[in-house]
C-alpha cells in the first residue's frame, strides 16, 4: 500500500519554538476571526485554530491544499492572488479581525498590488499578519559569492520565489500599501544551520567574518504587525542602518559545536557523527 505524498508545504508546528508560524500564530492573538491568505494545506491554520483558539477563513488556490485544510476552516475559497477579482470573491465575508499572509507574497508578480488589496480587508480594529524570507540573509549571500543560486523546493529559494525582499525593501512593500509595521519578529538562523549550509562551508574564514558583520545577517525570516497608516501604534522600523548592532535579531552565542562545524563540510560532519557514535557519542 502506497501512502499519499505529504503536501510539499505540510510541516509539524512546535508552539514552543520560535519560528515564523510561532511567531504568526503570538502576533495574530487569541479567539479571532481571521482571514488566511495563501493557507495552503492548513500547517499554520492548524495552530490558529487549535491553540490560538481562532475562526479562520482560508483562501487557496491549490485543490489539493484546500483538501487538506478544509476541516480546519470555517470556509475555503478558492483564488488566484494574481488575479485582481480575488477580493470580490470575500463579499459578505470581511471584515475580519485579522487577515494573515504567511510567507505568500514572495510567490506572487505583483505583492504591492496584493498587499493594497488586504488593507480594506480588516475592521477599525484590525491588523495584518505578514512573514516574509529575508534575501539578505547571510546563506543567500555565500550562494552569490559561490555562483551558485540553486533553487529549492522550500526555504529562502523555493523555486516558486519571484520576489525577494530586504529590509528596506519590506518597509516599502508595506509603505506604498497605506500601512504601517508597528511590530516585528525575527526568525535567527545562523547560515551553518540553514539548506545552504554546504555552500556556507565553501567560503573561507576571512569571507564568512565580513559578511557576519551585518547586523542582519542571521535573519532568517521576518514577522511583522502592520495597520492602515490612521490606526494607533508607532512606526517600528526593521533597517536601522545606523546602528553597528542589532540586539533585538542578534544571533545567540555559537556553540563549540557551531564554531567547528562551520570550518567542516557536510560529508566531514558525517563521517565524524558516525565514528562517535560507534563510542556510544551522539551530536
Amino acid at each position: 500500500m502506497h501512502s499519499e505524498k505529504r503536501h510539499v508545504y505540510d510541516y509539524p508546528v512546535d508552539v514552543s519554538g520560535q519560528t515564523a508560524p510561532v511567531h504568526v500564530m503570538r502576533l495574530v492573538g487569541p479567539s479571532k476571526r481571521v482571514l488566511e491568505v495563501g493557507c495552503g494545506p492548513g500547517s499554520i491554520t492548524k495552530i490558529l485554530v487549535q491553540h490560538g483558539h481562532c475562526r479562520v477563513t482560508g483562501m487557496e488556490l491549490d485543490s489539493a491544499a484546500i483538501k487538506e485544510v478544509a476541516p480546519y476552516c470555517e470556509q475555503v475559497i478558492q483564488a488566484d492572488l494574481n488575479s485582481e477579482e480575488w477580493p470580490r470573491l470575500l463579499d459578505g465575508a470581511a471584515p475580519f479581525d485579522v487577515v494573515v499572509a504567511a510567507d505568500v507574497l514572495e510567490h506572487l508578480y505583483d505583492p504591492w498590488i496584493t498587499l493594497k488589496r488586504m488593507a480594506p480587508l480588516i475592521n477599525e480594529t484590525g491588523y495584518l499578519v505578514i512573514s516574509l524570507p529575508h534575501v539578505g540573509h547571510a546563506a543567500v549571500v555565500s550562494c552569490l559569492i559561490n555562483s551558485d543560486f540553486e533553487y529549492r523546493d522550500w526555504g529562502l529559494l523555493d523555486r516558486t520565489h519571484i520576489r525577494f525582499f530586504g529590509f528596506k525593501n519590506i518597509e516599502t512593500l508595506f509603505a506604498q500599501a497605506g500601512l504601517k509595521i508597528i511590530e516585528a519578529r525575527y526568525v535567527i538562523k545562523p547560515p551553518e544551520e540553514t539548506e545552504f549550509s554546504a555552500s556556507w562551508s565553501r567560503l573561507s574564514t576571512a569571507q564568512q567574518a565580513a559578511i557576519r558583520t551585518s547586523a542582519y545577517a542571521n535573519v532568517y525570516q521576518v514577522v511583522v504587525k502592520a495597520v492602515p497608516l490612521n490606526y494607533p501604534g508607532d512606526i517600528v522600523p526593521l533597517a536601522q542602518p545606523e546602528q553597528s548592532s542589532m540586539p533585538t535579531v542578534a544571533a545567540p552565542r555559537m556553540s563549540w559545536k557551531t564554531r567547528v562545524g562551520q570550518y567542516l563540510s557536510p560529508e566531514h560532519k558525517r563521517h565524524i557523527r558516525k565514528g562517535l557514535k560507534a563510542f556510544g557519542i551522539n551530536i
